[in-house]
């Protein structure tokens, strides 16, 4: 079912001149943010409370980004917004004075353990009680994430430290009991924990089934956190020791990366590694359909049915499969369905270059077709004759979408001669915010509009509404906005690009990033062929115009695995059976 759209000349007259007006001051927000981060960069540091960080801070504090909920509330520490940040920062940031943003330099090979957050893949290395080091391997995209993130965890530090305090400057007693318990000398166990919660709700603000829900969300991932006890309470001792004694948080960026950053440098390697694999295996000359996606959809939809159907219960599905797969307990089946996979014509290809975008190869040559799932719908006489090759790459960063299809699709060079790939399709898959539905609902781009800037990039996109008509809940067609960052993102922004004649049906981050490389190679550089079939789908993780369904709420979880498998059987099926097929770029 496709959904209902309202002309571009209807929505724009629902937006008022002060709904238009608060627009415009967010966008300018947005836009102040971007430059000065670029500034700080360029510049090489900054202090948090210094003049450089308090245009960050107040714009902020003007933006006021929906995942960032009640940050400017003085009265509420923002849980969900907290919860979110300290799973992409490394364990122990809040104690930190001083983060150091750097390249790949060898740290690796140091006696620092490498620190990994929870829900973003990305080295740290804890240098000192005092000192952090990010290292930053995929381009600007993450360096805006960062700078973000540490903005907001500082303006809440501040705000905690503030309620520390009584009007006369003298320590809360329920400041001093957070004090005991992080120190030691009070230990939480399960009599007391709902005491100890309590005081900290009311250093918090918040309510106490409001504390101890984020309290919960953070033990379940207490391998790479310290836990909400220690996270609030060194979060306002590094404001205070701020304040009394005069040290300030600094955040700088290593010569190296500033060197670096834009020069392709990790995804050049990267890519230079998969052709090496492809021209070593003799599959540089069969078609190729590159999928941006994760690294277990398509694996499970082509080797999920043969490796399992027999262990589960009767007449299963690649859904049906996909969701047992999902559950945290079946790790057993998982590592079946990886082992038979290999088997039978998978190849993974490890990242030891810094993008952190994994590579899965399928060469359905070695595939038996007798085998595979009804619903891939798979031609026997195409695969025969054309033998293609699938190369999965794992999901991108913003930014670093371009840099990776850049140098994927440039030509190859070997022994001298410049081999050109012949790339037959080029697949997205990616989860991004709704703006009129659900959580696990589906949007098939029209375009996308790159925000804050005149770029915009329409797509002759091989999917339409009917693909997916009658198997998911909503789907709808559209131009999607690629943004700076999903902790940008501010609710009046939104809605002017929703209700505006932009008529925009989400966001995302990386396509308009992926379609720039794409266009530059059929059109100008003539890399691949001009004529190359692109499919974009995405599905919806959150939305950011409903208060309590961003992206701070919370995962997917079991939601997102149907539109995930139903996304990638639609690109399966076209691959497979050789729909829109195209000739080789020479």
């Amino acid at each position: 079912m496709s959904s209902l759209r309202l002309t571009p000349k209807s929505m724009y007259m629902q937006l008022t001149e002060n709904e238009i007006s608060k627009a415009r001051d967010s966008r300018a927000a947005i836009e102040r943010l971007y430059i000065e981060m670029r500034h700080l960069f360029n510049r090489g540091w900054f202090r948090q409370n210094g003049p450089s960080g308090g245009v960050l801070a107040d714009s902020l504090k003007t933006l006021s980004p929906e995942i960032y909920g009640s940050m400017t509330d003085p009265n509420k520490v923002e849980l969900d917004g907290l919860v979110y940040v300290i799973d992409r920062l490394p364990k122990g940031i809040e104690e930190c004075h001083f983060v150091k943003l750097v390249s790949e330099e060898g740290l690796n090979d140091s006696g620092f353990s490498v620190l990994i957050p929870a829900k973003r893949r990305r080295n740290c290395y804890r240098i000192d009680k005092d000192r952090m080091y990010i290292e930053v391997t995929r381009g600007r995209s993450e360096i805006y994430d960062i700078l973000t993130h540490l903005t907001f965890l500082y303006l809440e530090a501040d705000k905690i430290a503030r309620h520390a305090r009584d009007d006369e400057g003298n320590f809360v007693s329920e400041w001093k009991e957070l004090e005991a318990i992080v120190n030691g000398d009070t230990e939480v166990h399960h009599e007391n924990r709902d005491v100890a919660l309590t005081y900290l709700s009311t250093l918090l603000g918040r309510s106490f089934s409001e504390t101890r829900f984020a309290y919960q969300r953070l033990e379940s991932e207490s391998k790479t956190n310290n836990g909400l006890f220690k996270i609030v309470y060194h979060l306002a001792h590094i404001s205070m020791t701020e304040s009394e004694k005069g040290s300030q948080r600094t955040i700088s960026f290593s010569p190296t990366l500033r060197d670096r950053i834009g020069h392709h440098m990790y995804g050049e390697r990267w890519a230079n590694q998969i052709k090496g694999y492809l021209e070593s295996q003799h599959l540089l000359d069969r078609p190729l359909h590159i999928i941006s996606a994760n690294l277990h959809s398509v694996m499970n939809s082509l080797f999920g049915w043969p490796a399992l159907s027999q262990r589960l219960p009767q007449e299963p599905n690649i859904e049906k499969i996909a969701l047992e797969l999902s559950k945290a307990e079946n790790q057993l089946l998982r590592n079946m369905v990886a082992e038979y996979a290999e088997l039978h014509g998978m190849f993974e290809l490890d990242d030891p270059f810094g993008t952190n975008m994994g590579i899965q190869i399928f060469d359905t040559a070695k595939l038996d077709l007798t085998l595979l799932a009804p619903e891939l719908q798979a031609d026997a006489h195409y695969l025969a004759e054309h033998k293609p090759v699938i190369l999965v790459m794992d999901y991108a960063f913003g930014e670093q979408a371009y840099e990776t299809m850049d140098e994927l699709i440039k030509p190859y060079f070997s022994n001298g001669n410049e081999v050109f790939l012949n790339v037959a399709s080029i697949n997205i898959m990616g989860k991004a915010g709704i703006l009129e539905g659900e959580k696990g609902d589906i949007m098939v781009p029209t375009s996308h509009v790159f925000e804050g800037t005149a770029d915009n990039y329409p797509i002759q996109n091989d999917f339409t509404c009917d693909d997916f008509a009658g198997e998911a809940k909503f789907v709808c067609a559209g131009p999607m906005i690629t943004v700076l960052g999903t902790s940008l993102q501010n609710r009046d922004v939104l809605a002017y690009f929703k209700l505006s004649s932009w008529g925009a049906i989400g966001l995302e981050m990386e396509g308009a990033h992926y379609q720039k490389a794409i266009q530059a190679a059929t059109l100008i550089r003539q890399h691949i062929n001009r004529h190359v079939t692109i499919r974009y789908a995405y599905y919806a993780s959150d939305n950011p115009l409903v208060t309590g369904n961003t992206l701070a709420s919370g995962s997917l979880g079991l939601v997102g695995v149907k539109p995930t498998y139903l996304i990638t059987r639609k690109i399966l099926q076209r691959i497979l059976s050789g729909v829109k097929q195209t000739a080789s770029v020479r």
